[in-house]
């Protein structure tokens, strides 16, 4: 059997009979980590060792979002808390050459810490351009408000997370940078000339159009398309994302659960797919949602099962790096000290 053309998350920290008959009989290609399912090391090996054994595969992605600052789905005391990216960017300002190596030191780091409890994705980095007057939802979740400070530490962070042996996800394509709502909780409309955005907003996804996963943004730009937001606009999937920015990897939805998209769950997973998403990321936990989402997509197949066996082809084992250096290096950017963690007490020695 083939796997289906979603990411899932599940419920808690660990997996409930219904979620694994659910992941048996409709084998998504990913599971998705939130904070309610990170408790211990030993436990979240156990929850993903139970995810690959009912889809019976290893080759599914396993994703968690831990981008550092507020978006940190991993916490203390069992992994380290890493400094949001601005930060980063903050330094850059006055020495790029230092922030460019301690982004990268920061994704190694972070990059350590998941390949040892078997996650194989981050998704990050943020390449988003914040614009005044934007909503906070990016914030400082972005490295700086220009692209060229964007693209040297994207490609810093990208760097580090493959170096780590986890794949990167450059997001929010085309751009989330200049929108004033949350989509989260509403439709961000943006309404920006094509040659602007052109000039700001798609320059980092440009710069790192070969990264070997994306995710789009639930936004309207009205420039190309007035009525469906990217992630659901053939349009804007095919004319902007593929041929114009130029993306050549794995592209996946933002959040089916999120209020920029209308209409049920299997028609936003039918509209992210039809509209050229590779992929439909589901992230609530909640079984009837799940099952509707499962329900819709279709095997991956074609193109898409093409760009996600060049995405697992894109992992490798870990790089030695120096973990003192790559401390003291986030340290500096972060402006507080960031631990050192001894060794996993759940594992025996």
């Amino acid at each position: 059997m083939d796997f289906k053309a979603f990411i899932s998350g599940c419920a808690g920290a660990k997996l409930g009979d219904d979620e694994r008959r659910f992941f048996a009989a409709t084998r998504p290609c990913g599971l998705i980590l939130f904070a309610r399912n990170c408790q211990t090391p030993a436990q979240l090996r156990a929850l993903i060792a139970a995810f690959k054994d009912e889809v019976e595969s290893d080759e599914v992605l396993v994703l968690i979002d831990q981008e550092g600052g507020r978006v940190q789905r991993l916490r203390p005391p069992h992994w380290r808390n890493m400094p949001p990216a601005r930060r980063y960017g903050r330094w850059y300002e006055t020495d790029p050459t230092m922030a460019t190596s301690a982004a990268f030191a920061g994704a190694r780091l972070t990059a350590q810490e998941l390949y040892d409890l078997g996650i194989t994705v981050n998704t990050m980095p943020v390449l988003d351009v914040p614009q005044k007057g934007a909503h906070e939802i990016i914030g400082d979740r972005a490295y700086g408000t220009d692209p060229e400070t964007v693209i040297a530490l994207g490609r810093a962070v990208m760097a580090g997370c493959l170096a780590g042996g986890v794949l990167p996800v450059i997001k929010h394509v085309p751009g989330h940078g200049r929108a004033t709502a949350d989509s989260h909780l509403a439709l961000p409309r943006i309404d920006v000339a094509p040659s602007e955005l052109a000039a700001v907003d798609f320059l980092p996804f440009q710069a790192l159009r070969h990264a070997p996963l994306a995710m789009t943004a639930h936004v309207l730009l009205p420039a190309f398309d007035d009525r469906r937001p990217a992630s659901t606009s053939p349009v804007i999937m095919g004319e902007v994302i593929r041929d114009r920015i130029g993306l050549t990897g794995l592209v996946m939805s933002d959040d089916l659960g999120m209020k920029a998209l209308g209409g049920s769950f299997a028609e936003r997973a039918r509209g992210v797919i039809d509209a050229g998403c590779d992929l439909a990321l589901h992230c609530s936990g909640s079984f009837a949602e799940m099952v509707e989402v499962g329900d819709a997509v279709p095997p991956l197949a074609g193109l898409a099962a093409e760009r996600f066996a060049n995405a697992r082809a894109a992992l490798r084992e870990p790089e030695p790096f120096d973990v003192a250096d790559a401390l003291a290096l986030v340290t500096e950017a972060a402006g507080t000290q960031v631990a050192s963690l001894g060794p996993d007490p759940t594992v025996p020695a």
